[in-house]
């Protein structure tokens, strides 16, 4: 990857450098006013120009006018010591007041790109950031493991309110991809045998780049420091040219591409150092993140603590398969612990050495990947980031599912089909349709045997994160496992009648290819194997005619010669009376604990209480996903109320709706805002023996309903079979001295 090279430099130095005028020249102030006039005139037709356009303007051309600002501030600053050293007196006055006019212009200048930015909104995104984990935190929904003892990096604990909602999330993730889509649930160990994970391909390649503090040892994520970095410098310098923040642009957009050496030349180029100890760094090198164990008291079956809880659906095919009646498409899913040795984990919940994933294992023929269920998903609207959109520098747009699918732009029916799933699945559990968008894997982030790839990307305060990645793995996993452990995991299509066929005959030379590439070898070897059809007759034809040809290998990130005598390619014709083939496998994968903590952030709001004093803190969760689903409250401390609340409990507990009771002598409003805070939906006031109030959480609205009528009507609300609206047609409102007094 080739990158414009950064040469920080000072806007106008030049300007600093440049010869004062002479004494004859110096004292024009009408030579100052023509210039502020020019200014003024370029701000205007900048403003101009931006109105017609009905658009905002660019960052570019706001740090243009920022640039432009501070020349002539600083030409005016030229103008003025000039005026002053040559002793004169007449113009000095109006020449200062020229120079203040610049300044203000350059400081309104400066704000608008501040504004551009974000660096503003930045201030404020870590002060919301801030109050909604205090929150949390208070509210016990998550807290630092082994708090007593200082904590370690990168491990939570889950309070009650916490395991509430991922145990909801988890449900409703059952409901809407086991069940819905009549998948086969699995549940393996989290122990996995080094063998697995060395056909996986994870013992090898399973790895971030680290560099370390070169005095202390420390150890950091090379691409977090290059990120920050560049981010820093975007929200922060004002005075960075329009090229150079294009380059720091660039540099973000292709950051997960970098190899080893280009991160390490960036790094230096830019001069990072430890954040901490400002002390050199390192060159960057792989770091493994499995944790590593042992299987037995002896101590020499290696193992690892699972990266992933895929491997465990895909050893499992074979069995899978002939449960499943030997048909084809079928999933498999698994929910279990992953453990990742992050080297320098940050972010709360977003970045953790042990976390809860949900995957989906997809088997589909390779030669068919359309979906009878696509119609379902065709017309959903949602924000789509392709490859295209990326390396052009646009943003990402809303892109109908369908013509995404039409144009190629996601590979197949099947692919688009998890998408579009995933898609309801996000934004039913309560993510902001806006701040949710599908990203595109770029060419290099690929593995050689991907078909296509997309993140599912939400944007919290700490930016785009991914929390699910759906990807066309096609057949690399059971292909494999099938040769490390000798057992084929392969589906059949039996014929009717026999059929003669043409089938791609790849053969590597393994010898040849080691004499040439030594430990490469496998790595080319599968390359080669992998080959599409048409991939493989192009390179056919290239070695016939001139005996050798370039071939890319992704996994060692260049080109190779491959010669005529390193491989056979051909197609051959046979009788058959079934087709044997590995299926592809489509995967989402499920982050729970990123989903969980955006959507702590997404619901979130403050609103003023009653005195308008202090702001209180609400969780706008969805009742699907809500802690708690409602509570009881006696309106005042009253026996008979009491005697109602606790028949009003037994009936939810039946219902198997979860609810809290708060019998204390606090106001009921008090009462609210505490439930509020935690998310509850509906709160039950009891104010009498035969009828209650039921108060919305966010609308804050309440109803009059029979007490005997109460479970039904929270058990409708909560399982999505009547909405608010429904209820407060059906039942009177009600507002009384029972109402918020928050």
């Amino acid at each position: 990857m080739v990158f414009m090279r950064f040469r920080p430099q000072l806007i106008a130095s030049s300007l600093s450098r440049a010869p004062k005028p002479s004494r004859t020249l110096a004292p024009q102030p009408l030579a100052a006013a023509a210039a502020r006039r020019r200014s003024l005139t370029a701000t205007l037709s900048f403003s101009s120009s931006s109105s017609m356009a009905g658009a905002a303007p660019s960052e570019e051309a706001l740090r243009r006018a920022l640039a432009e600002r501070q020349t002539a501030v600083d030409a005016q600053a030229d103008a003025v010591r000039s005026l002053k050293a040559s002793g004169a007196k007449e113009g000095v006055d109006a020449a200062v007041e020229a120079l203040k006019a610049l300044k203000i212009e350059a400081g309104a200048a400066a704000r608008r790109l501040q504004a551009a930015v974000g660096s503003g909104g930045g201030a404020a995104r870590e002060e919301m950031r801030q109050t909604v984990v205090n929150t949390l935190e208070r509210k016990l929904f998550y807290i630092p493991s082994f708090k007593i003892y200082r904590g370690v990096a990168g491990l939570y604990d889950y309070g009650p309110p916490g395991c509430a909602v991922k145990s909801n999330v988890l449900a409703f993730w059952r409901q809407h991809f086991v069940l819905e889509e009549n998948m086969l649930e699995v549940d393996c160990p989290c122990v996995t045998p080094e063998v697995v994970l060395k056909a996986s391909g994870h013992v090898e390649k399973f790895t971030d780049l680290m560099v370390k503090d070169e005095k202390t040892g420390t150890c950091y994520r090379a691409d977090h420091l290059l990120k920050d970095f560049c981010k820093d410098k975007l929200e922060k310098d004002l005075t960075l040219s329009p090229e150079t923040a294009a380059e720091f642009k660039r540099v973000l957009a292709v950051l997960d591409d970098l190899s080893p050496e280009e991160l390490g030349a960036k790094i230096k180029e830019y001069g990072i150092v430890a954040p901490d100890t400002k002390n050199p760094l390192s060159a960057p090198y792989p770091f493994n993140l499995m944790f590593q164990t042992s299987i037995g008291p002896t101590g020499l079956s290696v193992g690892y603590m699972r990266p992933e809880t895929a491997q465990g659906i895909f050893v499992n095919f074979k069995d899978l398969y002939y449960y499943n009646g030997q048909k084809l498409p079928f999933a498999a899913a698994q929910i279990g612990q992953a453990f990742r040795n992050e080297i320098s984990p940050r972010q709360g919940l977003l970045r953790v050495r042990e976390f809860t994933l949900a995957e989906i294992e997809h088997f589909v023929d390779p030669e068919d990947k359309s979906h009878p269920k696509f119609v379902d998903v065709a017309d959903l609207e949602f924000l789509m980031f392709p490859r295209e959109l990326q390396l052009s520098g646009e943003s990402a747009k809303l892109t109908k599912l369908a013509e995404a699918v039409s144009k190629g732009t996601v590979n197949n029916e099947t692919l688009g089909y998890f998408i579009g799933r995933v898609y309801l699945f996000l934004t039913r559990l309560g993510i902001d349709k806006s701040r949710l968008r599908f990203r595109q894997h770029l060419p290099n982030e690929m593995a050689h045997y991907a078909a296509d790839c997309w993140d599912a990307e939400i944007e919290c305060s700490y930016g785009w994160i991914e929390c699910v990645g759906i990807a066309d793995r096609s057949a690399y996993d059971l292909k494999a496992h099938s040769e490390k452990s000798g057992v084929p995991l392969v589906a059949h299509e039996k014929f009717s009648k026999p059929r003669e066929v043409e089938k791609l005959v790849i053969v590597p030379s393994k010898k040849d290819l080691g004499l040439a590439f030594k430990g490469n070898q496998k790595m080319v070897v599968e390359a080669l194997e992998a080959m599409s059809e048409k991939e493989a007759m192009d390179m056919k034809a290239a070695l016939e005619s001139k005996g050798e040809t370039n071939f890319q290998v992704c996994t060692l990130g260049k080109d190779v010669v491959i010669t005529k005598k390193m491989v056979s390619i051909g197609m051959e014709k046979k009788l058959e009376h079934q087709r044997v083939f590995t299926p592809s496998v489509v995967e989402p994968s499920f982050g729970l604990g990123r989903i969980i903590y955006c959507l702590f952030e997404h619901s979130f709001y403050t609103r003023p209480s009653k005195s308008e004093e202090e702001q209180l803190n609400v969780f706008r969760f969805p009742p699907i996903v809500a802690p708690i689903k409602c509570t009881v409250f006696p309106l005042v401390k009253n026996q008979e109320f009491d005697d109602a609340a606790k028949v009003l409990a037994k009936e939810l507990t039946a219902a198997g709706i979860s609810h809290i009771i708060d019998t204390t002598g606090i106001s009921i409003g008090r009462r609210y805002a505490r439930t509020d805070e935690i998310g509850v939906p509906f709160a039950v006031t009891v104010d009498s023996a035969t009828e209650v109030t039921i108060r919305e959480r966010d609308s804050k609205q309440q109803v009059r309903v029979g007490i005997d009528e109460v479970a039904s009507v929270v058990k409708e609300l909560t399982e999505g079979q009547s909405t608010w609206t429904d209820i407060s047609f059906k039942y009177p409102s009600h507002i009384g001295p029972q109402g918020d007094q928050e």
